[in-house]
């Protein structure tokens, strides 16, 4: 009897042992639960609360930049092109050289034109000195006609020999200035073997290269005003009635940093393009070093004010190609919040979605991660 109540009462402790272990086991599982289920504390962070207000409204038109004087030079002769004294890039005088055509034909017609020149000169002198002549002999028969020592008929004589070399002498004059009008058109052909800057500027297209054929009319170079340029943006009919000529409209490209300049309308095409129902706009912008033809940029013009929920640029989290931020809840709790953002204005930015008024949002969460975490506002 004893035995086998030693037998029963075995088992029955064993299971008291393994009963306290298996609570003793939960309660630390419980506890290691609580502590990882328990968030992280971030202090000393700054928070913002946004709130929708009136905001200005603008029509923002983007656009490319130009050069207000673009020249697209092109050869006036015809022939192989000899030297070539510039290239893209290069900062240009008005009147320099950039191109030599060869010039041996030009420069045979101008020695050409200059021996009929030198002709024409001595035929000339010849014809004024005869002209001088038969003026004095008609002098004298005048003195003998009127004496009457000398018969009508030979007075007659007399002055038709004087009209007559009047008039050789008028067409070596005519001749004369045939032969000086031929030389200045050699020369000035000889001059088109020079292709010259229009204008001082920057060479930004070289299309011919030394050997090449050129004819009239061949483009050779393009050359740009450089530090006067403009940003032509289209209006399309519905907002056109908010471009006004002379204004001044801020203009930001990114080639600048995003940074706003000055801008001034400093011309509206009136005729609409018939395709889009546009109008194109020109824009004169302030002189910077930065600036070059092609650029991207955009021109914003206002229109009044509209409601808009704007947050600090700084807060906005990059997660690939979306946009976030860290939206505080009832809990002081960190949740990543995507949002669609609109225009900017400085270092604001319009959120259109993602965010209600009245919300709480981390102004610079930097590159940590907030998501999840209890945040601590920096007092």
């Amino acid at each position: 009897m004893i035995r086998t109540i030693g037998r029963k009462r075995a088992p029955l402790k064993l299971f008291a042992y393994a009963a306290v272990f298996s609570a003793a086991l939960c309660g630390c599982s419980n506890n290691q639960h609580a502590e990882k289920l328990a968030p992280d504390t971030v202090s000393d962070v700054s928070l913002v609360v946004v709130h929708k207000a009136a905001e200005p409204d603008w029509l923002e038109a983007v656009g490319t930049v130009r050069a207000a004087q673009i020249s697209q030079i092109a050869s006036q002769s015809q022939g192989t092109i000899r030297e070539i004294h510039t290239r893209e890039g290069d900062l240009v005088q008005a009147g320099q050289v950039l191109a030599t055509i060869d010039d041996a034909q030009p420069r045979a017609a101008v020695d050409q034109a200059t021996a009929g020149l030198n002709a024409a000169d001595k035929q000339a002198a010849a014809a004024d000195s005869e002209l001088s002549l038969a003026e004095s002999t008609l002098q004298r028969y005048q003195q003998l006609f009127d004496k009457k020592s000398v018969s009508p008929q030979e007075f007659d004589e007399i002055k038709s020999r004087r009209q007559t070399v009047e008039a050789h002498r008028d067409m070596a004059r005519a001749g004369q200035a045939q032969a000086k009008a031929a030389l200045a058109q050699a020369q000035t052909a000889l001059g088109y073997t020079q292709i010259q800057a229009p204008f001082a500027g920057v060479v930004t297209e070289k299309k011919i290269d030394p050997g090449s054929l050129v004819s009239p009319g061949t483009p050779v170079f393009t050359v740009e005003n450089a530090g006067n340029y403009r940003l032509e943006v289209t209006i399309d009919e519905n907002n056109f009635r908010l471009v006004r000529a002379g204004e001044t409209v801020p203009v930001s490209m990114d080639s600048l940093g995003n940074v706003a300049v000055s801008g001034k309308v400093a011309q509206i095409v009136p005729a609409a393009d018939p395709a889009s129902r546009s109008f194109l706009v020109k824009i004169a912008l302030p002189a910077n070093a930065h600036l070059h033809s092609g650029l991207f940029g955009t021109a914003r013009f206002a229109r009044g004010q509209t409601p808009a929920l704007m947050i600090p640029r700084a807060a906005i989290v990059q997660r690939g190609q979306l946009q976030g931020v860290y939206v505080i809840d009832a809990n002081r709790l960190a949740q990543l919040r995507y949002v669609t953002l609109g225009k900017s204005a400085g270092e604001r930015v319009e959120a259109l979605s993602g965010l209600q008024d009245g919300e709480t949002i981390v102004a610079e969460p930097g590159n940590r991660e907030l998501g999840g975490k209890q945040i601590a506002a920096r007092p």
